[in-house]
């Protein structure tokens, strides 16, 4: 069993201090989609490249020789040395091998000096690199060795014999083979990859901070539809947290490995990860596609898309429910005390209460308001001090004696609605919401059946005029609770009480179901920034 660290919710990387077997490795590694580092995995007696590359035993004098007329593209950045995957931040430049070779060599010399600053005379006579760049902001980066799918443009393919496909991979379709080299020290920029992926270093030193594909929304993916989507757009060593606040987790999600020539490091599919490369360092990467998507019909895509967007939407509304750190809560308005519970609404005026009259009389005097449980009571003594502190603080108190007929219309409720759709609040920033939450479900229904009895209007302006969309959810939730606790009878007594206490019953359902779908798509344009990177407006029109 795997070791979770200190303050990572994702076990420990293992590590192999021996390769699998191909069978092992896929049952065993591959098919948890988890990462895995494995050491010794392009050891020397099988690659000849981790003896005849290496620049400090004149690997560089070898490469030259072999592919020093290759044409090569390298990304030349201005931000080395940390080279971004967005293509505004670099540009390709097309050089021989044989050019980008010298730049190597010039900054051992430049080492061995002592001067730790390149020639710039050397790095001018290099006439087909533009600007003049020092070799700290030059990267060989995924120029393949080997493409399945492209395979005449594949100039290094001269380099192939000196690697060996490692055990583990044996049997894999290859998408492709990569050459990685850095002269002075590099950083990729932190992105995933949509292939499996070994990564070997064959010579110098790499360290590879990863994150799970969850950790998503704290890393602040581009948007999908970019050119750089697979990238984050946070600088993760001094974040600028007013813009990117979730960017304060990122690094709890992470763990970091250090790879040696002749380790490797195996990342799935998704993983996002950020490589640091010292001097001088040269790898090569496997990328083959994995079983999921080998096996993903095309014609499935949009329903594969529907059913993990809903799983998403799902997880984002549990968090902005989830229960609320504190439970302080504003005490409740003094100008209702506890003895004026017992004074229903409506005095001599049983025409507005003649709805929910019908068929609990009965009921009514087996539990009068004084006999009520003293939780309930009190959460029934809450809900009513809520509603009147927001009448007096609107000053629509006439309005709330007699419902006007617009309140009837759900059209008009619809309208309403929008109004809340751009103001939502989380659990713990809404007082209905946070005081319906921390109410037993049984006694939230007594207190609802109450309000229906003996407080209708108090009860129509809760729902129609209070209720926002995260109420609405969890008021369902409690709903949802509720008929678990009550038995078929019981349950639709209940619900014709309930709705029985509206003008309009259809008007009431329609504005908890709205404000319920409001709340669900506050969930879905989470779920666009978090995962998508895709900020859109709130289209209140739709909703």
């Amino acid at each position: 069993m795997m070791n979770t660290p200190r303050g990572c919710e994702f076990p420990t990387i293992q590590t192999f201090e021996k390769a699998p077997s191909a069978a092992e490795f896929e049952s065993g590694v591959e098919l948890t989609n988890f990462p895995a580092v494995f050491r010794g995995c392009a050891s020397s007696s099988d690659w000849d490249a981790c003896s005849k590359w290496n620049p400090f035993k004149n690997g560089l004098d070898y490469l030259h020789e072999r592919a020093g007329s290759v044409e090569v593209e390298a990304m030349l950045s201005r931000t080395a040395p940390i080279f971004n995957g967005d293509i505004r931040s670099h540009e390709r430049v097309s050089m021989p091998f044989s050019d980008f070779i010298r730049l190597c060599k010039q900054h051992m010399i430049s080492k061995e000096n002592g001067s730790g600053v390149d020639d710039a005379n050397s790095s001018a006579s290099l006439c087909s690199i533009p600007q003049d760049p020092t070799p700290g902001q030059i990267y060989l980066a995924q120029f393949p060795i080997l493409n399945d799918e492209k395979e005449d443009k594949v100039q290094l393919k001269i380099l192939r014999r000196d690697i060996q496909t490692p055990t583990l991979l044996r049997g894999k379709s290859l998408s492709s083979i990569n050459f990685w080299m850095n002269s002075a020290q590099a950083r990729s920029s932190t992105h995933y990859d949509p292939h499996h992926n070994l990564l070997c270093v064959v010579s110098g030193c790499k360290k590879v901070v990863l994150w799970p594909p969850s950790a998503s929304p704290s890393l602040y993916p581009m948007p999908i539809y970019g050119e750089a989507s697979n990238h984050s757009s946070v600088g993760l060593d001094n974040p600028n947290l007013s813009a990117y606040p979730r960017a304060e987790h990122s690094l709890k999600q992470s763990q970091e490995v250090t790879l040696k020539a002749g380790d490797a490091v195996f990342i799935p599919e998704g993983w996002f990860h950020q490589v640091d490369s010292d001097e001088l360092t040269i790898a090569v990467n496997f990328w083959w596609q994995s079983n999921i998507m080998s096996n993903m019909p095309e014609h499935m895509d949009s329903y594969y898309l529907r059913r993990i967007t809903r799983r998403l939407i799902d997880r984002e509304m549990s968090l902005l429910v989830s229960k609320p750190s504190s439970t302080d809560l504003k005490p409740p308005s003094e100008h209702l005390d506890q003895c004026n519970i017992g004074q229903a609404e409506g005095g001599d005026d049983n025409s507005s209460n003649e709805s929910i009259e019908k068929g609990i009389s009965s009921i009514r005097e087996k539990t009068p308001l004084h006999d009520l449980d003293p939780s309930t009571s009190l959460a029934l003594h809450e809900l009513i001090s809520l509603v009147h502190d927001h009448v007096n603080a609107v000053d629509t108190s006439k309005e709330l004696q007699h419902t006007p007929p617009s309140y009837s219309n759900p059209a008009s409720e619809r309208d309403n609605s929008k109004i809340l759709v751009n103001s939502l609040s989380c659990l713990e920033d809404d007082r209905v919401a946070h005081m319906l939450w921390n109410l037993e479900a049984s006694k939230l229904r007594d207190a609802l059946l109450a309000m229906a009895r003996y407080f209708p209007r108090t009860l129509e302006a809760l729902i129609l005029h209070m209720l926002s969309p995260v109420a609405a959810e969890v008021l369902t939730q409690k709903f949802d609770e509720i008929d678990q606790q009550s038995g078929e009878e019981d349950r639709g007594q209940f619900y014709r009480e309930f709705y029985g206490a509206f003008d309009d019953e259809s008007a009431a359902m329609d504005i908890i179901l709205t404000r319920k779908e409001a709340f669900a798509f506050q969930a879905f344009e989470n779920v666009l920034d978090k995962y998508l990177g895709v900020n859109i407006a709130s289209p209140t029109t739709n909703i």
